[in-house]
């Protein structure tokens, strides 16, 4: 592989051992990261080259160039298509030769690619730097349902997927993997921005039809635009979580189209789960944790005022039933007037009905100004006339401090 001159470990290490010119991240900023540790690499599951790659810098923090370089060869035997490794590999072979007292300017064509493997490897550092989030869970993931054996949580400011298996309804931590989102970053909300969504989604079945080499081992699709997105009034799809060509064991933080990007071999170790479909995919920034002990508050509240939401349709009082929807709600073509008018006149003879509810997950919509979450069930709906059962979806939003449905459809 080619070597810049420009260095990537000078502006990652100490200027007791390499005392290059920093660029993207300079000596004290990555001496606040980590400094001269000894803390134990973080074992990440089925991330060795991950593992490698950050054990090779702290030995370079400390000193230990001759070790980082042999951690370097064996990462490569395991991952020999990590571009980032060969430029790491290649800075300590010219500071174990002393070639490091000048080196001019970097190329014009190479300037971009430095600094995309120094921001790649700073996210890698600072992931090792977190707290392994085994006894946090993300915010997002108020409830999963008996189904939903497993589900995908993305930080796209972190650059880190996150894996959880559904444990007797239990969110419970899997493992994590470096993930590249869009070139102009998240929040999309058109056709062509390069911007990688924020929402809840999920992640249908592997594509079958063959793909460009530049997808990798696989695509999956991502359902943007869901539901809100439609009603904001975002366009564009084609948003999969898929692998890398061939020869790029992994791309720059910020590198795709939109969609979320990881290893082939990171792909790989997600096929078994991925490969069911419908596994909710929930993209956010500046994600937020909870200690598994905390009480979701809002999701409890959000879960009785379903419940009343359910007694209130059952029971057929028109007027408390609505009083469950916003003023701004919508499906498909009605609005809450339309959808008032039409209930009206559906309800008006009282029929007795019995309406029960299963399979309930509940999700905390990321990303908004006003707190909101998605709600998707089985529902059972019995009535003299009517005898029919649907996955439905709604989405609820915080209104006055009281949970409020503003979207309702069919999941």
């Amino acid at each position: 592989m080619k070597f810049f001159k420009a260095t990537l470990l000078a502006g990652l290490v100490s200027s007791a051992f390499l005392p290059w010119n920093a660029t993207a991240i300079n000596r004290a900023d990555f001496a606040s990261l980590l400094g001269h540790s000894s803390r134990p690499v973080a074992k990440l599951a089925g991330n060795l080259p991950e593992e490698l790659l950050v054990k090779s810098l702290l030995e370079v923090t400390q000193g230990n160039l001759q070790d980082a370089l042999d951690t370097i060869n064996q990462l490569l035997e395991a991952a020999p298509n990590f571009k980032l490794a060969y430029l790491v590999r290649g800075d300590l072979l010219m500071a174990r030769a002393q070639q490091f007292q000048s080196f001019g300017n970097p190329a014009a064509d190479s300037t971009q690619a430095i600094s995309d493997f120094q921001q790649e490897a700073r996210k890698r550092i600072e992931r090792h730097l977190s707290e392994v989030p085994s006894g946090n869970l993300p915010e997002p993931l108020w409830q999963l349902d008996s189904k939903q054996s497993y589900a995908i949580v993305v930080d796209t400011s972190k650059s880190r997927l996150y894996l959880y298996r559904n444990e007797n309804g239990q969110p419970k931590y899997v493992a994590d993997y470096y993930a590249t989102i869009g070139k102009n970053g998240s929040e999309k909300k058109s056709e062509g921005d390069k911007r990688t969504p924020i929402g809840v989604y999920f992640a249908g079945s592997k594509l079958n039809r063959k793909l460009d080499a530049f997808y990798g081992d696989a695509a999956y699709p991502l359902s943007y635009p869901n539901e809100w997105d439609r009603r904001q009034g975002k366009s564009g799809g084609g948003i999969w979580l898929h692998g890398t060509p061939p020869n790029m064991y992994s791309r720059p933080p910020n590198a795709s189209d939109g969609c979320v990007v990881i290893s082939n071999p990171d792909l790989k170790a997600l096929a078994p789960i991925l490969e069911r479909g419908n596994v909710p995919f929930i993209i956010a920034n500046n994600l937020q944790w909870l200690k598994a002990q905390q009480e979701f508050s809002q999701k409890d509240s959000l879960a009785k005022e379903i419940e009343h939401w359910r007694n209130d349709w059952q029971s057929q009082n028109t007027d408390l039933y609505l009083s469950h929807y916003s003023q701004q709600f919508s499906s498909d073509a009605m609005n809450y007037g339309t959808w008032a008018t039409e209930k009206r006149r559906i309800q008006a003879s009282k029929p007795k009905v019995d309406i029960q509810l299963s399979g309930i997950s509940m999700f905390s919509y990321p990303g908004g100004n006003t707190p909101m979450a998605v709600v998707t069930f089985e529902q059972s709906f019995k009535s003299p006339y009517l005898d029919s059962q649907m996955r439905k979806r709604q989405y609820w939003i915080l209104e006055n401090q009281r949970w409020k449905i503003i979207y309702e459809g069919s999941a």
